[in-house]
Order: C-alpha cells, then structure tokens, then sequence
C-alpha cells in the first residue's frame, strides 16, 4: 500500500471525525440550554451554568464518540467518491484496505483512549453535572434514587438495618437481626451507634439485645449502655456507596460489586458498568468497519449527506440494541457482560455479512484463494 495514500486516507478521516464530534457536541449543549434555560435563575446563574455545561461537554464528548466515528467514515468514502478518487483507486487495482487501515488505526486509538478518558474524566464530570443541576438549580432527576444511602444488608445468618451514617464514620440507628437456619428470629440488637473496632469486631452504644425463642416470643431482653460484638461483617463489606454506577471508577466499582455480593445486595448494573467501559468505547472500531464496507457498495457515488443519513440510521440502531440489552439485564434475562458486548458482536456480524455479500470482495477473496493453492500433477491449481 502506498504510504502518501495511507496518510491521505488517514488525514482526511481524522478530520471528517474531528469536525463531527464538534458539531454534534455544540449541537447538544446549544439543544440542552435551549431545554433548560427556564431553571437557569439565581446570583452568579451564568458562571454555575457554564461550569455545568463544561462537565457536560466532557460527558457529550464520550457519549456520542462511537456514533460519530462511524458517522466520519460513511462520509470519509461518500467524499472520496464524489470526488472521483475512489473510483481512481479501483482503477489503479487499489483495493479495499487502502480505506479500511487507516480508519481502522483512527478508529483503534480514539476507542482505546475512550477507555481512559471514561474511567479518569468523564465518571468524575457526569457526577459533577448532577450535583450541579440537583444543588444548584434543583434540577433532581434521578439524583435522589441513585445517591440514596443503603440502609439494609444481609450477611450470612445476620440482617443490618443502618439508618445513618457510614462504614467511616459510624453508624446511627442501628438493627442487627440474627436469624436461624429455619428463618425465624433468634436475637435482634438495638443500638444507638455503632463503630468498628477493627476487623468483625463493632462497639455498639446504647444497646437493647432481644433473645426470641423458637415460638417467637421474647425470653430475654439485656440493657447495656457500651458493648462490644463480633457481628462477623467487616468495615470494608458496610463501605457501600450509593449513586449511579456509570459515575464511579474502575477499582471502586470491583470493591463494590464484591460488597454487594457479600450483603445480599443486587450487583447486576454495577457488573455491566464495569463491562460497557471497555465495550462501549470499541463499539467504534466495528461501526466504523461496518460504514466503510455498506459505502463502498454503492455502485454510483454517494452525496455525504446521504452517507450521513445512512449512518446515522446505523448509530440509532446500535443505540437502541444497547436499550435493549440493558432493559434484558433489569429484567435478568441476560448476564450483564454479554448485555454490554451485544452491541459490538452485532455491529461485528453486521459487517462481516456484508463484506462477503459484495460479490468484488468474494471474487478477490477466490482469487487469493487460487494464487496460494497448491498445483497438481497437471501443474494446474486445486
């Protein structure tokens, strides 16, 4: 392949991409202050709503990456056959790998960066746009069903009600409820506080303890101002933090997923957060494949506007799948890391159907075939 049309190629795709990620971005927060502008009231409005819009720019910019790179290379090839270069580099016995190697290496480095910026910029922004909007234009969303503290745990024979606090701090009002194999109540402990004194063992203050009997009646109950107990739970598994997964990093969302196992809560979301970190950035490298190959099909040249319009179709049909596969995951009919990785397997498929469904890419693929055969005793190929 000739090294000044690989950078052609290249270069006019990082620019194709490069102009559409800004556009689509300064269309959305053009779009979203237009919304919103209503709630955008107080002292010193404009500084809070720029700081805001700059978080959102952060999250915009990752959100809409995929799409855009597949939107850029539909165009990159709608362009180069309007100009007539496309059907030059035929002519010349070019053939498809002269598009598809340099937008896959921009495609390539843009997702794997995605990866890093998601889990070190735009986790911290997304968050930072909610509080913004929650606390200072009162804007609530789903904030107070996310960054709702857990009150309830269970771990093995013991189930933790914890009104107030944190794992840190101490708790506040707290029910520990110690359960028999059978299910029934055997001992329930009311504390005014409760603070870890290191590995399973907690010092609780202002205790009632409640022993129950096997017909549920209370046969002993035991006052104490300051006990200390082995409730065999450690510090770190109470360390459940709340708020949306997709807004925390890499290594908190591992401690959490563990935690949760460990109390008996649901940690389903949290799994597929850690796996659309990585697949919804590669997503990209597929779609971008899959628009290449569906342009170069066209057998007369295609206007951009047309190839925009196409892949636009595509990025709302990647958009929807990724819907869908998170509603199955609510739903439990599907495990979250296959959930996460449908859309790319999809997009994969997609543009595997459709590379060797054009009849020129099978007739290469024959002739290859052909050229590296071993010949037979009549010195023809088999």
């Amino acid at each position: 392949m000739s090294r000044t049309l690989f950078l052609y190629v290249l270069k006019r795709y990082a620019s194709f991409f490069g102009g559409l990620w800004a556009a689509v971005l300064a269309i959305f927060l053009v779009t979203d202050f237009v919304d919103r502008a209503k709630s955008y009231s107080g002292p010193n409005w404009a500084r809070d709503a720029l700081v805001l819009y700059g978080y959102k720019a952060l999250v915009v910019l990752h959100q809409v990456a995929p799409g855009v790179l597949l939107l850029a290379a539909a165009v990159t090839v709608a362009s180069l056959a309007k100009r007539g270069e496309l059907t030059a580099l035929k002519a010349l016995a070019f053939g498809p790998g002269v598009i598809l190697l340099p937008v896959m290496l921009v495609a390539s480095v843009v997702s794997v960066a995605l990866i890093g910026f998601d889990d070190w910029v735009v986790a911290h922004a997304s968050f930072r746009a909610d509080e913004i909007s929650v606390m200072r234009f009162h804007k609530w969303g789903d904030w107070g069903a996310n960054n709702a503290p857990k009150q309830w745990f269970r771990h093995r024979d013991r189930v933790f009600n914890l009104q107030a606090g944190d794992a840190d701090d101490g708790f506040g009002n707290v029910t520990v409820l110690t359960l028999t194999p059978e299910f029934t109540l055997a001992d329930r402990l009311d504390a005014r506080r409760m603070d870890s004194e290191g590995g399973t063992r907690w010092r609780l203050t202002g205790v009632v303890d409640r022993s129950f009997g096997p017909d549920g009646r209370v046969t002993q109950v035991v006052n104490r101002s300051e006990q200390s107990y082995d409730l065999g739970v450690t510090q770190a598994l109470l360390s459940i933090r709340p708020g949306k997964p997709e807004q925390m990093r890499l290594h908190v969302l591992r401690h959490q997923i563990a935690a949760r196992r460990q109390v008996g809560l649901p940690d389903a979301l949290y799994r597929l957060a850690v796996a659309n970190r990585f697949a919804y950035p590669l997503a990209g490298i597929p779609a971008a494949l899959l628009a290449v190959i569906v342009a170069m099909r066209r057998t007369k040249p295609s206007n951009p506007i047309t190839a925009f319009v196409q892949g636009l179709l595509i990025a709302t049909a990647l958009w929807g799948l990724m819907v869908v596969a998170r509603s199955l995951v609510l739903s439990g009919r599907v495990s979250p890391p296959l959930a996460a990785w449908l859309p790319v397997l999809t997009l994969g498929m997609m543009a595997a159907t459709v590379a060797f469904g054009e009849p020129a890419l099978r007739r290469r693929i024959g002739q290859r075939a052909l050229r590296h055969a071993p010949a037979s005793s009549t010195g023809r190929r088999i």
